[in-house]
């Protein structure tokens, strides 16, 4: 097996950049383990992992979202993809992309966050589990770890908006108040 280095496509740069290219590889199918890990190929979406677990000798896998740049998350906006926005409420009606849904991730409390208990319910009751979600928070921290959440619970349309909102004004990207 080479390792694998390319950035030819959203998979490809989620494996190279979630860990390093001694440790990634691509093909159609299952391929040997290398250091306890193995990757396959499922959708354009996600790459997933498996990792050595227990005694038992079983393998795990792990769902890893694509991280997408803003310009290329308005791009998708406009193919028709949905826009769910992890922030706070405060944060979202401070500025939002255009169109997009806010159901937060987290929520403050005191001097920090806690997750949201019902965010997983909130979501399936706006969004079907194949629609094609792009997810953005203010930086990037909490949409990758919404997106990551969402792959676990079964959505297979996930997008992670890399530098978020941020990102997103700084770009001149529309946006409304």
């Amino acid at each position: 097996m080479k390792p694998f280095i390319s950035t030819s496509s959203a998979v490809s740069t989620a494996c190279f950049l979630a860990h390093p290219p001694s440790l990634c590889h691509t093909r159609s199918s299952f391929l040997k383990s290398h250091n306890g890990f193995s990757s396959i190929t499922i959708k354009p979406r996600f790459q997933i992992f498996r990792t050595k677990s227990g005694e038992n000798g079983n393998l795990e896998a792990i769902k890893v979202p694509t991280s997408v740049p803003v310009r290329v998350a308005y791009e998708l906006l406009l193919a028709g993809h949905k826009y769910l926005d992890v922030r706070t409420e405060e944060e979202f009606n401070a500025g939002h992309a255009t169109d997009a849904v806010n159901i937060p991730y987290m929520f403050t409390a005191g001097s920090g966050m806690t997750k949201n208990p019902n965010f997983l319910k909130e979501v399936s009751s706006q969004f079907r589990k194949d629609d094609e979600i792009l997810v953005g928070c203010q930086l990037g921290k909490r949409s990758m770890m919404a997106a990551n959440n969402l792959l676990a619970a079964g959505f297979i349309g996930v997008t992670d908006i890399a530098g978020g909102y941020a990102a997103w004004t700084q770009n001149g990207l529309p946006t409304t108040l």
